[in-house]
C-alpha cells in the first residue's frame, strides 16, 4: 500500500527502488545474526550470509530494481510494488528496526590503527577471525581514510570467490558493487560496510569445488 500511494504521489520508481535497497542494506546492519534453531553446516549461530533476511532482502531488491529499469511504465510499477513486498517480508521476519545498525561504537573503540595499509591489514584480520561487528567498523573507517571503494572492494572479492557464502557470496558482491556505483553518494558507504560483515560471517568455509578448481588450473 505505501509503494502504491508512493508512485500516486509522483515519485519515481527509480526513487522508490533507491528507498528499498538502502532498507534492504539496513536489514543486513541491524541483523542480529542466526539463531541456534536457524542454524545449518556453513551457517553457524550468528552468521548473516546465505539467505539471512539482509543478504535476501539486498539481492531481491537488487533484481527487482534491474526489472523497473528496463520495464515499461505499466510494468515498472507492478515490479517496485514487489519488490517493497519482499523486502518487507523479509523484515518481518525478525524485526529489526529497533536494533543499532553497524558500525557500533563499541567496534569502533577496538580501531587504533590511522595509516591505511594498517587499516586494511586490521579489515583482513577481521574478516579472517569472523569478527562482523569489527569488520564493519574498520571498513568504515577505511573510507574515511580514503581507501577508495575500488581498493576495498578488490580484497573482499577474493572472499566472494574463495568462501561459501550459501548460494550468495558471488551473488551479494555483485549486488554491493552495482549498488555502490548507482546509489547517491550519502547513502553509498553502507553497501560496503555490510559487504564487509558479510565476508567476514562466510570466513572459514571453502567454496564447494575451490580447491579442484584450483588444481585444473594448475595444470594447464
Amino acid at each position: 500500500a505505501a509503494a502504491a500511494a508512493a508512485l500516486q504521489e509522483g515519485f519515481s520508481p527509480a526513487a522508490i527502488s533507491e528507498a528499498v535497497s538502502c532498507a534492504a542494506c539496513q536489514l543486513v546492519l541491524r541483523d542480529p545474526g542466526r539463531p541456534p534453531e536457524w542454524a545449518q553446516p556453513n551457517k553457524p549461530p550468528g552468521s548473516v550470509h546465505g539467505d539471512s533476511i539482509g543478504v535476501h532482502a539486498s539481492d531481491t531488491a537488487h533484481a527487482w530494481k534491474h526489472i523497473v529499469a528496463v520495464s515499461d511504465a505499466r510494468n515498472a510499477h507492478a515490479a517496485v510494488i514487489l519488490s517493497v513486498w519482499c523486502v518487507a517480508r523479509d523484515a518481518s521476519i525478525r524485526p529489526a528496526s529497533t536494533r543499532s545498525p553497524r558500525p557500533t561504537a563499541a567496534a569502533f573503540a577496538q580501531i587504533t590503527a590511522t595509516e591505511p595499509q594498517a587499516l586494511l591489514s586490521l579489515l583482513d584480520s577481521a574478516i579472517r577471525g569472523q569478527q562482523q561487528d569489527l569488520a564493519c567498523a574498520v571498513a568504515d573507517r577505511c573510507l574515511s581514510a580514503g581507501i577508495t571503494s575500488d581498493d576495498l572492494f578488490g580484497r573482499l572479492l577474493a572472499c566472494a570467490c574463495s568462501e561459501d557464502g550459501a548460494l550468495h557470496a558471488e551473488k551479494y558482491y555483485w549486488t554491493t558493487r552495482d549498488e555502490y556505483q548507482q546509489l547517491r553518494p550519502a547513502f553509498r558507504n553502507q553497501q560496503l560496510v555490510a559487504l564487509a560483515r558479510v565476508s567476514a560471517s562466510q570466513y572459514g568455509s571453502p567454496a564447494p569445488g575451490l580447491q579442484q578448481a584450483r588444481e585444473l588450473l594448475q595444470r594447464r
